[in-house]
């Protein structure tokens, strides 16, 4: 059985905090990615700002799905376009606090993420889920899914939890990925050298 989060609009949706700094999707290993968020508790005007500016970042990656901790954000909001094309508005999802309350079936694909920019492997996920989530509004909705729209669900909920794609390969692809791994690891440490990251880079809550 799951607990939903319970989540409320304020009295006055304009406030909250100034408009977000200049965002930008941070890659394997940044500290975010295995961090669990936390369940958004008000839907704010910082909340709403995140949200469209995930959206656009999405869009700009050209990709399905982008959860808060890949922005360095530690709140419990994903954002998904399952055609993955932004003139397919109704194909357009914003989800706060989402549980996924079925699983059905099961299905290995191939699968990619944003903060793993150029790395394909397959994954066995679930085929069918069924999901609730809470929109902008505050509303709670519903949804039944089943391959690609289900995959990205599980996916960027995944993120939420701090759980990568690469945590559910297989032997074969751990070993076909390894070295790809190891370069994203490289990567990220001459960044940090650089000073692209800050110290302290745990995420913002």
């Amino acid at each position: 059985m799951y607990n939903h989060p319970k989540t409320t609009i304020p009295d006055d949706p304009a406030s909250g905090n100034e408009r977000l700094e200049l965002m930008k999707i941070v890659p394997y290993p940044h500290p975010a990615l295995r961090t669990k968020a936390d369940a958004v508790a008000m839907i704010d005007q910082e909340i709403q700002t995140l949200a469209q500016e995930m959206v656009e970042l999405m869009y700009e990656h050209e990709g399905l799905g982008l959860a808060a901790p890949q922005v360095a954000v530690g709140k419990r909001l994903i954002v998904m376009n399952f055609a993955g094309d932004e003139e397919e508005k109704d194909q357009e999802f914003i989800a706060i606090n989402p549980v996924i309350m079925e699983m059905k079936g099961a299905i290995e694909e191939r699968e990619g993420c944003l903060s793993f920019p150029g790395l394909y492997a397959k994954v066995r996920r679930y085929r069918q889920v069924k999901v609730q989530a809470y929109n902008l509004k505050g509303e709670l909705y519903e949804m039944t899914c089943t391959d690609l729209a289900a995959r990205v669900w599980q996916h960027e909920i995944d993120h939420l939890d701090g759980v990568l794609f690469i945590d559910k390969l297989g032997l074969v692809a751990k070993l076909s990925t390894k070295k790809a791994i190891e370069e994203f690891q490289e990567d990220f440490d001459k960044a940090l050298s650089r000073g692209e990251y800050p110290a302290d880079i745990t995420p913002k809550l």
